[in-house]
């Protein structure tokens, strides 16, 4: 059985990738990065969703000398040209204040109607095996921007994305109804050929 690495320390990534790997009736051991502490974090310092995901994927395979996995994920504002994007995390400037982020993004669309909100969120989910092999997949959750949030469920910038054919905000729905359709469950499934392929 072939160990693969997943750079994140949230737990919740890890059973979901897990799970689909599972489904998939792939036999891989898949850990989160707490197996390995010693493993510095990188700084996301590409310009894309899918330079920030090779960048940790290739660390983490060169430290460890196992296959390793990572994503980089954010919101996509189509009026705003794609931003936030990749400084989705930290749009007012501190990285992770979800709040302060989603009233700022707010503000900037104050005044933009309904027909312009569209938006997405787009995952970029990357493996790397330690001699250089790479792989990156993507995923996308097309939708609109409400103009408050609604909903407790989830995190970031759910509780204002409704996505398509839906009444409801990414907050609203269950953990279970967001993993089927979300961006990041989408690039993970889309890694099962992937590693099927490279680890059999």
């Amino acid at each position: 059985m072939t160990r693969l690495i997943l750079a994140t320390r949230n737990a919740g990534k890890i059973t979901e990738l897990r799970a689909i790997l599972a489904d998939a009736g792939l036999p891989h051991e898949l850990v989160g990065a707490d197996a390995y502490p010693d493993v510095p974090d990188v700084k996301e310092t590409g310009v894309t969703f899918a330079e920030n995901a090779l960048l940790k994927a290739h660390a983490l395979a060169r430290a460890t000398g196992l296959p390793a996995v990572a994503d980089d994920s954010g919101l996509c504002v189509d009026v705003l040209g794609g931003a936030p994007g990749i400084f989705s995390a930290r749009w007012s400037g501190r990285h992770g204040d979800d709040k302060a982020n989603l009233d700022l993004l707010l503000a900037q669309l104050s005044d933009i109607d309904d027909t312009h909100r569209a938006a997405h969120f787009a995952c970029a989910a990357a493996l790397a095996l330690p001699d250089g092999t790479e792989r990156v997949v993507e995923g996308r959750l097309r939708g609109s921007l409400r103009h408050a949030p609604t909903g407790t469920n989830g995190f970031g910038y759910d509780p204002i994305l409704q996505p398509e054919g839906e009444s409801r905000t990414c907050a609203e729905l269950t953990a279970e109804e967001k993993n089927a359709i979300s961006h990041r469950g989408k690039a993970f499934r889309a890694l099962v050929p992937v590693v099927r392929e490279l680890l059999g």
